[in-house]
């Protein structure tokens, strides 16, 4: 069987074979909600120093989106955004990875503004239409903090997250071919491995692809461990080594997850975006607490963490110098 690029490693000086696991954090996403957790960083200052804060504990990949100052509801403006990259930039060497998928109800321009903008070294890259179901968690919550949250956790019973072919290939043309930004290309199902294999055959995307299989999200692909290692089969068949593959698991299987993918050579993903909890009933307090816990868990199983040149290095990003902000 292939192996994916990731698990291939490298040989050290010593003769033995190690590889560089990266880490990514996304620090506050589109799915949680402020009354989910107090800790969710809402204002550009929190989001800067969130992220500062996870890349001084490990994480050599942030990935953004941008919330209304006021209330934490979703925002594309680019505005928002430039109040926060620049910071992040200042403070970090850290791969800077902004968001395409915005959140429900986004237009396509929504979507573009801040990435064309910004030009950032990596996007984040949906490979499919779904449904992307946490209307559940409305049973759990009596009392909302703002009035914008119940309604937007609901509607997710009825809208479809819309990733197109036509959608995928207009963020390739634009941010890919006009930006020189890359993708992490994010597959919540197998048929989402497919897709990615269409625009590999039809060179609009090209190797090494950062793949990131998702697990957990109701409508996508479940959290159980066959589920991960059908996953790594698939895109190991399609794509051979010509990837780095990244694990990223919804709520309560982030860890366990993450820990078993490294396993088997994958890179890890965590953050409040995916996950509000640290362990079983404990909320995490701070991205960063996340990541000090997967690298932890990293070092004891002898993997190395890749610093955010080695990560540049693995996927061929542009660098730093050469984004807009």
């Amino acid at each position: 069987m292939t192996t994916s690029s990731a698990a291939a490693g490298a040989v050290a000086k010593d003769g033995k074979t190690s590889r560089k696991v990266i880490i990514t954090c996304a620090v506050t996403g589109s799915v949680h909600t402020p009354t989910m957790t107090p800790y969710l960083p809402i204002t550009p200052d929190q989001i800067a120093k969130e992220s500062i804060a996870a890349a001084e504990a490990g994480a050599s990949i942030i990935h953004l989106h941008a919330r209304d100052p006021k209330d934490g509801r979703p925002t594309p403006s680019a505005d928002v955004f430039m109040q926060f990259l620049p910071r992040i930039k200042q403070n970090t060497d850290a791969v800077i990875n902004i968001t395409t998928g915005g959140s429900l109800g986004m237009t396509m321009e929504d979507r573009l503004a801040a990435p064309l903008r910004a030009k950032p070294e990596l996007c984040s890259l949906n490979m499919g239409s779904m449904n992307f179901g946490i209307f559940h968690i409305t049973q759990k919550i009596d009392k909302w903090q703002h009035e914008w949250e119940k309604a937007y956790v609901e509607k997710t019973k009825d809208l479809i997250v819309s990733n197109t072919f036509g959608q995928i290939e207009r963020f390739i043309q634009e941010l890919g071919q006009g930006c020189g930004t890359r993708f992490e290309c994010e597959c919540y199902d197998v048929g989402h491995l497919y897709t990615l294999a269409h625009f590999l055959d039809r060179k609009l995307l090209e190797p090494p692809l950062f793949v990131q299989t998702i697990f957990g999200v109701l409508g996508g692909i479940g959290p159980h461990p066959e589920d991960l290692s059908h996953m790594r089969r698939t895109a190991d068949r399609l794509f051979g080594g010509d990837y780095q593959w990244s694990i990223l698991a919804a709520g309560r299987h982030q860890m366990s997850l993450a820990t078993m993918g490294a396993t088997m050579g994958a890179n890890v993903r965590v953050g409040l975006e995916d996950s509000i909890y640290l362990g079983p009933g404990q909320l995490a307090k701070s991205n960063a607490d996340q990541v000090k816990k997967i690298r932890n868990i990293l070092t004891e199983l002898s993997l190395e963490i890749a610093t955010p040149a080695e990560a540049r290095a693995m996927l061929k990003l542009k660098g730093g110098d050469k984004v807009a902000f």
